[in-house]
């Protein structure tokens, strides 16, 4: 991941650019705000991303999607349509006449 360059006004910061742990514990307001407003925040300590702060319709589609069953074979007996009777008789296919 590129390095950032670091912003020439201190207490601001530009969309996307990682929080310092310490910056996030002292601004958590405007991190909150930011989180809700321009989308994930990356909270970086000793210059490594450990966290991501999120909204949190954002985090219950993550869980959301990773509650989603794990084969196909699994999603289909799962289904509320697994309990409806299913007619899988087919008529009897005698060919068709060809010329040759």
């Amino acid at each position: 991941m590129p390095r950032l360059k670091k912003s020439t006004h201190p207490g601001t910061k530009r969309q996307n650019q990682p929080w310092q742990l310490q910056t996030a514990k002292a601004q958590f307001s405007e991190l909150f705000r930011r989180a809700r407003t321009e989308g994930p925040q990356v909270v970086t300590r000793q210059g490594k991303e450990q966290v991501v702060v999120l909204r949190a319709e954002q985090f219950a589609q993550l869980i959301k999607r990773g509650r989603q069953p794990k084969s196909l074979v699994r999603f289909f007996a799962e289904s509320p349509l697994a309990t409806v009777p299913l007619d899988l008789s087919r008529d009897v296919d005698s060919g068709r006449e060809i010329k040759l």
